[in-house]
């Protein structure tokens, strides 16, 4: 993808409005890692699988893992590419290995920085997502002139301290809007 996009997003939250009544979207966060005029990759952060544990992903991967750090939660990063396994993380970021997002974020979906992760020397920030969400060309820009999306800063407290049924709410007060006002103003027409 290019270096360089006017209208990139990158590093920013996608926080859908609550008229988004698309059941992969509705009430998500999404931490956008890429966005060039060819197109959009971001993940959730905050949908999780209700049952896998990265337990899971270690042993199906052959990776032994501290047992600790096999019962962090699996997030469900967007419906594409539900199969492979995408790393949000804080620092450190490993160059070539690690997409930095902005200073204090990078997506990483290699072996090694999972294996890191999994022994307890990776990032200690981290969340393990399963897919991403897409856009093509043109695809977001045309959903945010729709109004489908609001957009800030990602901030890493939001991803990695609040828990996650709460970061819709916390990434919208992070902008200074109270959540009930917004719900109640999207029912009037």
């Amino acid at each position: 993808m290019e270096t360089s996009y006017a209208g990139s997003l990158k590093g920013q939250f996608l926080i859908a409005m609550p008229s988004l009544m698309d059941p992969n979207f509705r009430q998500t966060v999404v931490c956008i890692s890429e966005h060039t005029s060819e197109g959009a990759v971001g993940l959730i952060i905050n949908r999780i699988h209700e049952r896998l544990r990265a337990k899971a992903i270690f042993d199906e991967l052959g990776m032994t893992c501290e047992e600790r750090l096999g019962q962090a939660p699996i997030h469900i990063g967007g419906p594409v590419h539900m199969s492979e396994v995408f790393l949000l993380h804080g620092p450190p970021f490993d160059g070539e290995s690690s997409l930095e997002i902005n200073p204090v974020l990078a997506m990483s979906t290699t072996r090694e920085v999972l294996q890191r992760i999994a022994w307890g020397k990776g990032p200690e920030s981290f969340l393990i997502v399963l897919g991403c969400a897409g856009w093509a060309p043109g695809q977001l820009e045309q959903e945010l002139q729709q109004n489908a999306w609001l957009t800030t800063e990602a901030v890493s407290e939001v991803i990695f301290q609040v828990p996650v049924e709460k970061r819709w709410e916390a990434a919208l007060r992070h902008m200074g809007i109270e959540p009930a006002m917004l719900i109640a103003s999207s029912g009037r027409a």
